[in-house]
């Protein structure tokens, strides 16, 4: 791995890369600059004294180097035998104690003892990236990547398209990987806890070589190193026509033995047949006779299949396989279930929330799943595909009549002691429904929406006890919207924000923010606790964020420094993971329009969490974008096309983010900014020192100790990407997550929206100062645009 190697393929440009030194075919396995090429032999590898791996261009400049956590007083940089860079302290001998490791940044080949999955704590994805070309390691449209929404299961994309799906793991084995199984070549592990979820591998035997890649045409393979025949393909993925994503369509059951590949499950006809009849089978299957879960479904065993998608589901360990049955039967959007487990006895529980997606036919090794049928199909068969009615013995016939006769005397007592329960809670919970129906019937159209709204309905009496009757020595803030208080509900401190009585804003906060977020989960947005209404009184109660909103922190010359550079990294990619949740995975698609950092609280773990919903909107199904004749929103983060036109899409949080990112680089406020040199606003000072390459002058005086080069340079970049004039031009958040976390090339950004010279008082100027801070937060209800 020392010698100087040729180019890849008929290439001429110089990469910094690691490959097999004993092989004689050179395979590359690691490039750094795989975007950034050297185009000479001029190119110079350093390590720097706070611990940085560093490779110059003939010029000097720096085309790439290691994103290293921390400093040591005398760093190195070391390869492994085990094809891992690594940089450390030369005088700690303890191995896993390095500053950064190559293993933590992929390519397109996984090598043994690296990890394809996610860290939970920090955020980092480990995944597979194709190469462009032979010629070219740049990042190619492939890739392949763990997905936690539901059961984890991997995915093969071309670009933003899922086309090929590994199945959930079983405990022996990927569902769609039935060749996947234990060899004397390597043994597999899939790890999945609260700490992190990845797969990896160890070869079982040291002189063997063998390795897991995605190749230029987005195949994933395995491959083994033979002495006079080279790379011998092992394994591959896909493996047939039935490995495309969706093929069948819903309830489609694909099968590579059968002309056509696609055909219905049993008990299931084409939604349109017609379609069907032309070899057209993307619109899937129907059951043959329709669900009717209030007079009771059953469900059918269908064997030998690949499970299918998992985004849509819910899992536990430990249940049994009745117990599993029992949670899905009882929940009528549960459509079907399995054991998450199969290997020894099996255990655990699989639950599927929908319509069934991707299923595959296997001679061997496929699975079992229990899908809900209409009890008129399901009643008296066996529970297996295509079986048939059981015959029934007359003893047991009579046992049964027996049993039943005991058994409607007992449920028949006990219904009547339920049912008088019942009535007294339906006549309490009546009365609630009827206020929450007064406060939402009005402005929302959307049946649907308020039909959703599930969210525990507290007192008054009880929040004035958690509030300590809402005392000033309690209270946190105030807004357009009313006050916030903070309590104390059993033994949980809460935030309650109270709608002021006189504020018509605060009437349309409250029946969006509920909407909008009562059934949203994710760790970086603020958790929607219940709400109270009683009288006029109207109430939302959160979770209680100790250290307030991060403008508290970032724009205070004292509390600044409190937040160091790692911090404020971590809370950049948590509010990068929060708004691609909303945009992308949540049930809903939302989009915020009020984000600002008065906007992101901080938990006592300085964890940011996305808050105040009251101006965001939610779109169902593939809808993006709208127009609006009411602008909402905050000076200084509004994207230009909201501001002036009143069209808004996911782009114009986007642009929101990328203000925010700069904002907490900064240390600045867009809005007010002020410099000696020019009357430029932050967005604007930010795109100057880019192009004139001193980026680094935007970076906070305050956390200049603490920071790591690289991501500050790419967090500036980022987030000028952001604030790009035209939304087509910006990133999706699914593009900014990934470039916040990998260190390929980015391309240029274009000029910023709002770059414009304003007009400072000669005060200001004279001052040196930013304009007053409040100008910064309020929330524009009522602007008409242009």
């Amino acid at each position: 791995m020392h010698q100087v190697q040729p180019s890849p393929g008929n290439s001429k440009n110089r990469y910094l890369g690691i490959w097999y030194n004993k092989i004689a075919t050179q395979t590359a396995v690691w490039v750094a600059n795989r975007e950034i090429p050297i185009t000479n032999r001029s190119g110079i590898l350093k390590i720097t004294n706070p611990g940085i791996l560093v490779l110059l261009n003939e010029t000097g400049n720096i085309i790439w180097s290691s994103n290293t956590s921390r400093t040591v007083q005398n760093p190195i940089a070391q390869l492994l035998e085990s094809g891992n860079l690594l940089v450390k302290d030369a005088n700690d001998d303890n191995p896993d104690n390095f500053l950064w490791q190559s293993f933590d940044y992929p390519c397109d080949t996984l090598l043994p003892g690296m990890k394809l999955g996610k860290n939970l704590v920090t955020g980092r994805d480990w995944y597979l990236s194709s190469w462009k070309s032979n010629n070219d390691p740049g990042r190619g449209v492939f890739t392949y990547w763990l997905d936690l929404r539901g059961y984890p299961q991997f995915w093969g994309s071309n670009g933003s398209v899922e086309w090929y799906r590994s199945g959930p793991w079983n405990g022996l084995r990927f569902s769609g990987n039935p060749s996947l199984k234990k060899n004397s070549i390597y043994k597999f592990n899939f790890v999945f806890n609260k700490q992190e979820v990845y797969y990896s591998y160890e070869l079982l035997n040291s002189s063997i070589v063998s390795r897991f890649s995605i190749n230029e045409n987005g195949f994933v393979q395995r491959w083994t190193w033979v002495d006079g025949k080279g790379w011998v393909l092992y394994l591959s993925g896909p493996t047939d026509t039935c490995d495309t994503y969706a093929l069948c369509g819903k309830y489609g059951s694909c099968n590579v033995g059968n002309s056509p590949v696609c055909g219905c499950l049993d008990k299931f006809v084409p939604s349109r047949p017609k379609e069907w009849a032309m070899g057209v089978s993307t619109n899937g299957c129907i059951r043959r006779t329709p669900l009717d879960c209030e007079k009771g479904d059953g469900f059918l065993k269908y064997s030998g299949i690949k499970l299918p998608d998992t985004q849509y589901s819910w899992f536990n360990e430990s249940m049994t396989l009745k117990e599993c049955q029992t949670a899905c039967s009882h929940n009528c959007t549960c459509m079907a279930y399995t054991t998450l487990n199969i290997s020894g006895e099996g255990s655990g529980c699989l639950l599927w929330f929908g319509d069934l997606i991707d299923i595959k036919e296997y001679t061997e090794n496929g699975q079992d799943i229990y899908i809900r049928m209409a009890s008129s199909e399901s009643e008296g068969l066996a529970i297996s595909n295509g079986g048939s009615k059981e015959k029934k013995g007359e003893t047991i016939g009579i046992s049964l009549a027996i049993s039943m006769v005991t058994l409607s005397l007992i449920f028949g007592l006990l219904f009547y002691v339920w049912r008088k329960k019942q009535q007294q809670q339906q006549q309490q919970q009546l009365k609630r429904e009827g206020r929450t129906r007064d406060i939402f019937k009005h402005g929302y159209n959307n049946e649907s929406q308020t039909k959703d709204l599930e969210l525990p309905l507290l007192d008054l009496a009880t929040i004035m006890n958690a509030t300590n009757d809402f005392s000033e020595s309690n209270k946190l803030g105030a807004g357009g919207f009313g006050t916030v208080y903070k309590g104390m509900l059993e033994g949980q401190e809460i935030a309650v924000k109270r709608l002021s009585r006189n504020s018509k804003q605060g009437v349309d906060e409250f029946k969006n923010e509920v909407i909008c977020i009562a059934k949203l989960q994710h760790r970086n947005l603020v958790k929607l606790l219940g709400c109270c209404i009683q009288g006029e009184e109207k109430m939302l109660i959160y979770e209680y964020m100790p250290n307030k909103s991060l403008d508290s922190f970032i724009f205070d010359p004292t509390r600044s420094t409190i937040l160091d550079w790692p911090k404020r990294f971590h809370i950049i990619n948590g509010i990068a993971r929060g708004l691609l949740y909303l945009h992308q995975d949540s049930r809903l698609r939302i989009i915020h329009r009020d984000l600002k950092a008065s906007n992101v609280l901080l938990d006592i773990d300085m964890n940011p969490k996305i808050s105040d919903f009251g101006m965001a909107r939610s779109f169902r199904g593939e809808e993006t974008e709208a127009n609006t004749s009411r602008v909402v929103g905050t000076y200084g983060y509004m994207s230009p096309e909201y501001a002036v036109d009143g069209f808004f899409s996911i782009k114009s949080d986007v642009f929101s983010f990328g203000v925010l990112v700069l904002e907490i680089v900064s240390g600045k406020r867009n809005r007010g900014f002020f410099h000696s040199d020019h009357n430029l606003n932050l967005l604007g000072h930010a795109w100057m020192v880019y192009k004139e390459g001193t980026s680094l002058e935007l970076l906070d005086e305050a956390v200049k100790d603490s920071c790591h080069l690289f991501e500050v340079l790419r967090s500036i970049h980022v987030g000028l990407l952001c604030v790009q004039q035209h939304p087509e031009d910006r990133p999706t958040m699914s593009s900014v997550v990934l470039m916040l976390g990998s260190e390929g090339a980015l391309p240029c950004p274009k000029q910023p929206g709002f770059f414009t010279e304003r007009n400072l008082t000669e005060a200001d100027k004279s001052s040196g100062r930013n304009a007053p801070t409040s100008t910064n937060e309020f929330t524009i209800t009522i602007l008409e645009p242009r």
